[in-house]
């Protein structure tokens, strides 16, 4: 990854909108999950979420800072999901 850039999916040239990096047992990622799903939902936005523990690079890059939310492709927040600021960013 170059930078605080999240690349595109290599299988579709296209990356979703928004994308929530987390782990499985994280309650800070279970609340921006809730977040990201309703916001992209009233929004018809899409997005998608991937485990930091699934990529040793994402892991290196991130573990401190989950969860962590890109925005086409640009970090956008960590920690917390802002629902007015991520609407904002998606408008």
């Amino acid at each position: 990854m170059d930078g605080d850039q999240f690349p595109a999916d290599p299988a579709t040239s296209v990356a979703p909108r928004v994308v929530l990096l987390g782990r499985a047992g994280c309650h800070l990622c279970d609340e921006a999950r809730a977040v990201v799903e309703r916001v992209t939902g009233e929004l018809g936005v899409a997005w998608q979420e991937q485990s930091v523990d699934d990529d040793p690079e994402l892991l290196r890059r991130y573990a401190e800072q989950i969860p962590v939310t890109f925005v086409d492709g640009r970090r956008h927040d960590f920690w917390r999901v802002d629902e007015a600021r991520l609407r904002a960013a998606l408008g």
